[in-house]
């Protein structure tokens, strides 16, 4: 989400050493169909502020409204909406980005160790980064690991020493990860007739209970669950923790970092066949990651739950990344319709002032235009958005872009 892509990169195989990648690096235009894509998943995010379900909610009868606040939402449990596409997309293309990245900086002499403190460095960053924005409304450090920054930070580390790896290594490490959290579900005992489920944040009128073999992964009475019960309740808190509100999840980083290799494969494919743009290649990958997240869920072994990010979750977003990827890619590169793209290549260039903004400065601008302006609540977060967009252009403009 936050990596900038640089004007260089490698055509071959970034994984067989440091030694072949420094000497196969030759120039490369920046892909801007990426930049598209990572703009187009920052505004996503950042257009939240135009509370379509309050919009929709006004106008019971217009249908086309309830579909897009249906899309602006995260779907309760099973499933998938297209607010719940933009996790998944941040993940993504932080392993896209990732061959860039090494390239880049092996083209400018930096040697493996020092790269690798850069990269847990990073990782730090974006881990303290995520606790703090997440505190901002509490009375003292709010200690949690679920926010899309700290599971992108407790992941990267693995998937920058990947990125050095041969191929097959992040197959290998992809198809581990999945099957042994899969496993260690699985293996969790599900909790019994009697469990009280409004007792861990659960209404008592959830309608999204699974029973038999998927109930493993119910909402807050599953493994992650009892890991955070112990694992954030060493930090110090205003309460005891119980369970998240949403059944987001620290552990969720181990899958997450699935969806980062699928990323890092996408960005090597990039690589390989520039300035072709592997069209086929992400048409398949995208078929087979959503084909077989759908298998795993009507099979019943394991359901399609962003909020846990399950194994087949990994899979069907990740399928979807792909595609995603590959639209941009046809429609920018290959048939070349650019200027279009302009918008959201100002705010996929600074993706990490753009998540910052939306976080920092919401409430200021909120209250602003409605103290000062007497704005409602849709054309308040209509201005709110272009607020951002002029701040991003400005520096887009002065070519200031933040960077971790």
């Amino acid at each position: 989400m936050c990596l900038q892509f640089p004007d260089r990169a490698e055509p071959a195989n970034l994984a067989s050493s440091a030694t072949s990648v420094s000497n196969a690096i030759k120039p490369l235009r920046r892909n801007l169909a990426i930049d598209t894509y990572r703009g187009f998943v920052m505004l996503l995010m950042m257009a939240e502020v135009l509370q379509l379900s309050r919009v929709a909610h006004a106008s019971p009868g217009n249908w086309f409204l309830h579909v897009l606040a249906y899309h602006q939402t995260h779907v309760d449990w099973v499933g998938c909406s297209l607010h719940d596409t933009i996790q998944p997309g941040f993940s993504f293309l932080v392993g896209v980005a990732l061959p860039y990245s090494i390239a880049s900086r092996l083209a400018k002499g930096a040697t493996f160790p020092g790269m690798l403190l850069h990269a847990l460095w990073r990782s730090l960053v974006l881990i303290a980064l995520g606790i703090f924005l997440r505190s901002m409304h509490s009375t003292q450090t709010y200690f949690t690991f679920e926010d899309t920054l700290t599971q992108i930070g407790l992941g990267y580390p693995l998937l920058f020493l990947l990125g050095f790896r041969p191929p097959r290594w992040q197959w290998i490490a992809l198809a581990a990860i999945l099957f042994l959290y899969w496993l260690a579900w699985a293996l969790y005992p599900v909790p019994g007739p009697g469990f009280d489920y409004p007792s861990v944040g659960v209404p008592a009128d959830w309608s999204h209970h699974y029973s038999g073999f998927m109930a493993h992964w119910n909402k807050n009475s599953n493994l992650g669950n009892a890991y955070d019960e112990w694992f954030l309740n060493l930090f110090p808190r205003t309460k005891p923790f119980v369970a998240n509100g949403g059944g987001y999840l620290t552990l969720s980083f181990i899958p997450t970092l699935g969806t980062m290799i699928l990323g890092l494969a996408a960005g090597r494919w990039l690589i390989a066949d520039s300035p072709r743009i592997p069209m086929k290649r992400f048409l398949i990958a995208g078929a087979i990651g959503i084909a077989a997240g759908l298998l795993l869920h009507f099979a019943g072994i394991c359901p399609i739950v962003k909020r846990i990010w399950t194994p087949s979750w990994t899979l069907f977003s990740g399928g979807l990344c792909f595609l995603f990827l590959a639209a941009f890619s046809w429609i920018v590169d290959v048939r070349g319709y650019r200027k279009w793209a302009f918008p959201l290549i100002v705010i996929g260039m600074n993706s990490m002032a753009a998540y910052l903004m939306a976080h920092l400065f919401e409430s200021f601008l909120a209250d602003s235009f409605r103290i000062h302006l007497r704005l409602a609540s849709f054309p308040r977060g209509a201005a709110i958005l272009l607020t951002y967009w002029l701040m991003l252009f400005w520096m887009y403009r002065r070519k200031i872009f933040l960077r971790v």
